[in-house]
């Protein structure tokens, strides 16, 4: 395995230890949750203007939307966990910027896609870009695991010293 290392300050910081927090994640973190808040209103202009206050009552565009929050819900939170725990072993790395606002893009795609009575570039794109997305940081996070790159996380010192 490659060396261990502890977390390093962000960018343009101070070394300040206060400074060394995961900065993309709680962006990407923010955004997400904001994202989903959108869902959600979607949803709730249909259930106003449908006078549908429990379940879907059989509103076809409703059930899309509930749907695409619901399918926003079951991804997001696994790609924020791989997006800090490979911000945090990689120190803080561009590209993952760049993978996270990609993530927000493509679920907005995918939700605008699923407002279509039958198939939809946008929701494909959504459906593709966050496979792709997941995969990748799969990927990564293996890699960086297992040591091939950037180092392992490094355990604290109470635990990787035995007593």
């Amino acid at each position: 395995r490659g060396p261990r290392r502890p977390l390093a300050p962000n960018r343009g910081h101070s070394g300040n230890h206060a400074n060394m927090i995961p900065t993309t994640t709680l962006i990407f973190a923010a955004c997400a949750a904001l994202v989903n808040l959108w869902l959600g209103i979607r949803c709730g202009r249909i259930r106003s203007t449908a006078k549908i206050s429990h379940g879907d009552g059989g509103n076809v565009l409703l059930q899309r939307r509930m749907r695409a929050q619901l399918n926003f819900a079951e991804n997001t939170p696994l790609i924020v966990i791989l997006v800090l725990l490979l911000e945090v072993s990689l120190n803080h790395p561009l590209w993952l910027t760049i993978i996270a606002i990609v993530y927000i893009a493509v679920r907005i795609c995918h939700a605008l896609g699923m407002d279509a009575e039958s198939d939809s570039v946008l929701r494909m794109i959504g459906t593709a870009g966050t496979m792709l997305i997941t995969i990748g940081l799969v990927v990564m996070a293996l890699l960086t695991g297992y040591g091939v790159i950037g180092g392992a996380i490094a355990a604290p010192a109470s635990i990787a010293t035995p007593v």
